[in-house]
């Protein structure tokens, strides 16, 4: 009974330590008496003692390094740093444990010579401004020669450039010339359009000015004509008063002294009296006749 208590305890400490639960997004690459014999996918595992062995453990997860700037130099002999962040994924766990060595530094040392050769092709402002186009041409490049080590690369990304400090300081005051004179050109966009405001405002100003005028003249040319009606509808009303009365010598008469009368009131320094008063009838009457040959005409 001990003895079989004693084997008991022998198996279990033999395959226990052999059982293997794979978690979610790992793989197991098993080898059997020293060759690649599977790959463990999630899940429960048993191996066999002393035949089989875990060689490596993989993550299926996507993997993001970022790698160190590297100096390189451009088309145009500027030297200047660059870093990069690869985003990575292990799709084949036996490619990748058997087929290179030290896959993250093979990763590293590719993206520091891939990212030299492309710069190399490229001057200072084409580089600062064509990061799409390095990313794009590093992706596709480090993808392809990965794929025999089990690794597909799905982004790469320029982080950061840092060119020398003399260049540097150089675009800087490129930029603030370029901002200082954008600045000039919005200030003289504003005054010329404030001087076209003004001009556009004093001409409707002097047309509105011209119309008014306008407007009062032909308003007051209304109202001396309409009064010059009146007057002379009023003349008019007052001949035809003194022709309807029939007036006589004797009232013509009168009139004439009340004309005299009126010329005495006036402002004139000389007045002229017939010398017989009594012409003063006669030329009632001849103002009479003509008001009589006028109606007449």
């Amino acid at each position: 009974m001990d003895i079989l208590i004693i084997i008991l305890i022998l198996i279990l400490a033999l395959v226990v330590p052999n059982i293997k639960i794979v978690p979610q997004a790992k793989a197991y690459v098993i080898e059997r008496l020293g060759s690649y014999s599977q790959t463990w996918g999630n899940g429960l595992h048993v191996k066999i003692p002393f035949i089989d062995r875990v060689s490596s453990t993989v993550t299926l997860k996507e993997i993001v390094k970022d790698f160190a700037p590297q100096p390189v130099i451009t088309k145009d002999n500027v030297t200047m740093q660059i870093d990069t962040v690869v985003y990575f994924q292990i799709t084949d766990p036996k490619l990748y444990t058997y087929g290179v060595e030290s896959p993250i530094n093979a990763i590293e040392n590719l993206t520091a010579t891939t990212l030299r050769n492309i710069i190399g092709e490229l001057e200072l402002d084409q580089t600062l401004t064509s990061r799409d186009i390095i990313n794009s041409k590093m992706r596709a490049i480090l993808d392809e020669a990965t794929d025999p080590w089990g690794i597909k690369v799905n982004r790469v990304e320029v982080k950061n450039i840092i060119p020398p400090r003399d260049i540097q300081e150089a675009m800087e005051k490129q930029m603030r010339a370029e901002r200082e004179r954008r600045e000039k050109i919005l200030q003289a966009e504003g005054e010329k359009k404030s001087s076209i405001l003004i001009a556009e405002g004093e001409k409707e100003s002097a047309i509105l000015r011209a119309e008014a005028k306008k407007e009062s003249q032909i308003k007051i040319a209304e109202g001396e004509a309409e009064a010059l009606i009146k007057i002379k509808q009023a003349e008019a009303e007052g001949i035809k008063l003194l022709k309807d009365a029939k007036a006589d010598n004797s009232v013509l008469t009168l009139k004439g002294f009340e004309a005299l009368a009126n010329l005495a009131d006036g402002q004139s320094t000389k007045i002229i009296v017939p010398s017989d008063l009594t012409n003063v009838a006669t030329i009632g009457t001849t103002i009479k006749e003509m008001l009589n040959t006028n109606k007449t005409k």
